[in-house]
């Protein structure tokens, strides 16, 4: 009977050799299923965190657009009222700036006549220049003409007294 207890042992032995290694298989297999498992679950983890961050920074980055839209909003607001607050003084100014060049165009006639005028006036100086002119030459003339009708007077009674004189000495001896 040891002959098929031994080999009925050696059967069981192999059998359970055959049943560790089986089962060692299998836990392996289980093993390499849940690392498999764990690496994604870990994948899937840095990638809901990345998600959720960049879900984090998109909420920051709107939240950062609707006020710089609000400004936009306020800003355009304002400058409407600057832009109709400009039309209107641009209008006014075109305004004034047509009655500035009306202004210009009468004040450029009138201009004008003072012109005419002022060159009437220095002609007429001119010419009473040279009347001035004139007559003063002729005063000149006159007085040099008198200057010399003096010298020739002043010779004259020069003379006078000279004969005067030649003759008071020869009538005082008798």
């Amino acid at each position: 009977m040891k002959n098929p207890l031994q080999s009925l042992l050696i059967v069981f032995a192999i059998g359970l050799c055959g049943l560790c290694t089986w089962q060692w298989f299998s836990q392996m297999r289980q093993q390499n299923q849940l690392n498999a498992l764990a690496q994604s679950n870990y994948d899937q983890t840095v990638a809901i965190q990345g998600y959720t961050n960049s879900l984090n920074a998109a909420d920051h980055e709107i939240a950062q657009l609707d006020a710089r839209l609000t400004e936009l909003r306020d800003g355009l607001k304002s400058n409407t009222a600057v832009l109709f607050a400009v039309r209107a003084d641009h209008n006014r100014l075109t305004a004034v700036a047509e009655q500035y060049s009306n202004a210009v165009v009468v004040l450029e006639s009138q201009l004008k006549q003072a012109n005419e005028i002022i060159h009437q006036q220095n002609a007429g100086v001119k010419h009473l220049v040279q009347e001035r002119d004139e007559y003063v030459s002729r005063l000149n003339q006159s007085i040099k003409d008198r200057n010399a009708l003096v010298t020739q007077y002043n010779a004259l009674v020069k003379q006078v007294e000279v004969l005067q004189a030649a003759q008071s000495p020869k009538q005082s001896p008798p």
